[in-house]
């Protein structure tokens, strides 16, 4: 215990500098704004600000691209409150109860059980990632390469079980995406590999590149194509803050959604999209009064709200400290961090002690951030909300222009990410979901390293990934879930989980 709260004391020290708290405020602001703006979204926004890491330190680039993740899951409640438009998928059990309350004039005291939900949860998170870290980082010393290879095939495994639509079609993006990841000059006997003879493919596809595509211009072409009308709530938005018998009266469930979120959002596969939704009923399993739900129940907004956020940050864990990105959002983690240099892994700990206990604290500060910036600056949240997107898509397309064309200066760059903008409307359009494609891309590179240092340890017997007890049960365990996912029950109630 006293080790864990010497480590959060060299997280703060690193987060409290007053540039990575300028970069937590950044990223939570915007963030919240991209929460708020139905059609934009986290995914999106980290995928367009990509380029701009690249002038940041590792430290303070994934300290801002973090606050964009959760911000936006607060956001996300404040559009689900307002407007009845969830602007995050983890949102759309907040519009139930949420909206409800707004049309009964408690808008304010709807979006303060999000914000303090939200901080509730997001603290108990912090703690609950401090308090793992170190025995993750005592596991990595178990970890050779047969491991590693090992680790990556059974993330990819979980991530085809959780994601969702079909089981085949998920299983498909994982292979073009692991395919994509080859592509460019081999590095150890320097054939070209699927480049086409383009130049611009000789050193691979940019991860920058692929995720701006698949995520940002494929984003706006949605939107475009699907205009929404936003019914924004004219009633006053009242008081903000719950007094003090309202609060300890959804006290239980702000903790038991922290409880759901913190597990849940550990899983990978975007396990944390599931903790709102189980949050919500169990809060309405529950109730005394369960005929209240979707009527305006506080509880319905308190618990999710806090689950929500939970799993928003419960889902670094998997991220730091076994390298598994468990959403897409941790898969642009993932690009961000190899660009910076850093590998996420078991060893991260000890390797960046700063960056990853930073990064820890650095969560609670931006939960308080969006606790006190937020609730202050709802009115311009709501005129924001009037805005219609026409006027905001050239905006956002110039700056993704920008962005890639600042990565290699070229213009070939800008229309690859074109392309992937096409491929990724195409993909949506056939229900394919590019989230899946985008893991097996960032994981390809590592998973082939690690295949080859294994086979070249044991002298090319593919038996060595069955050699040691840890690397044969992560193989288990993934085969165990593949299989049980086939089984027709779970497939048909799995496809109703996830359907739109």
């Amino acid at each position: 215990m006293g080790e864990m709260f010497s480590n959060l004391g060299l997280g703060f020290q690193v987060a409290l500098t007053l540039k990575n708290i300028g970069l937590c405020f950044v990223g939570c602001l915007i963030g919240t704004l991209v929460g708020v703006l139905p059609g934009v979204g986290p995914v999106a926004t980290i995928a367009i600000l990509l380029p701009i890491t690249l002038s940041l330190d590792p430290t303070g680039a994934l300290i801002m691209l973090a606050g964009i993740y959760y911000g936006a899951q607060y956001g996300g409640s404040t559009t689900a409150i307002l407007v009845n438009i969830p602007g995050e998928a983890t949102a759309v059990v907040t519009a139930i109860d949420g909206h409800a309350m707004a049309k009964n004039g408690q808008a304010g005291l709807a979006l303060g059980y999000a914000a303090v939900g939200s901080f509730i949860a997001g603290s108990i998170a912090t703690l609950l990632i401090a308090a793992l870290g170190e025995p993750m980082s005592n596991l990595g010393l178990l970890f050779g390469p047969a491991e590693y290879f090992s680790l990556m095939i059974m993330g990819l495994v979980l991530a085809v079980v959780l994601a969702r639509g079909s089981l085949l079609k998920a299983v498909a993006m994982i292979a073009v995406g692991v395919l994509l990841s080859t592509v460019g000059t081999d590095i150890e006997t320097g054939r070209e590999r699927l480049t086409f003879d383009l130049e611009m493919l000789y050193d691979g596809l940019e991860f920058a590149v692929l995720a701006m595509g698949l995520f940002g211009f494929a984003e706006i072409l949605k939107n475009l194509q699907n205009p929404e009308a936003r019914d924004v709530v004219r009633a006053k938005i009242g008081r903000l803050l719950p007094n003090l018998r309202e609060f300890l009266g959804n006290l239980p469930a702000m903790l038991r959604g922290a409880g759901l979120g913190s597990v849940l959002g550990i899983l990978p596969g975007n396990g944390a999209i599931l903790a709102p939704f189980a949050s919500y009923a169990l809060e309405k399993r529950l109730s005394k009064r369960p005929e209240t739900f979707g009527r305006g129940a506080s509880a319905g907004v308190a618990g999710p709200e806090s689950a929500n956020n939970a799993g928003a940050q419960t889902s670094f864990i998997p991220l730091l400290t076994l390298g598994l990105p468990p959403n897409a959002v941790m898969a642009l983690m993932v690009g961000a961090m190899l660009i910076q240099g850093v590998i996420p892994g078991p060893q991260v700990i000890d390797r960046n002690p700063e960056l990853f206990w930073g990064l820890i604290a650095s969560m609670w500060v931006g939960n308080l951030m969006l606790l006190v910036i937020n609730l202050p600056l709802i009115g311009l949240w709501v005129r924001l909300l009037r805005v219609p997107y026409r006027l905001l898509f050239p905006a956002i397309v110039l700056f993704c222009c920008i962005g890639i064309y600042s990565i290699g200066n070229a213009a070939d760059m800008v229309y690859l990410t074109a392309i992937f903008g096409l491929v990724g409307y195409v993909l949506h359009k056939l229900d394919f979901e590019p989230a899946p494609l985008a893991l097996g891309f960032v994981l390809g590179r590592l998973l082939e390293e690690k295949l080859r240092q294994a086979l070249i340890i044991s002298g090319g017997d593919p038996m060595v990934f069955l050699g040691t007890p840890l690397s044969a049960s992560l193989l288990c365990i993934g085969l165990v879930a593949l299989a049980v996912s086939m089984l027709p029950a779970l497939r048909a109630g799995r496809e109703e989980v996830f359907k739109d």
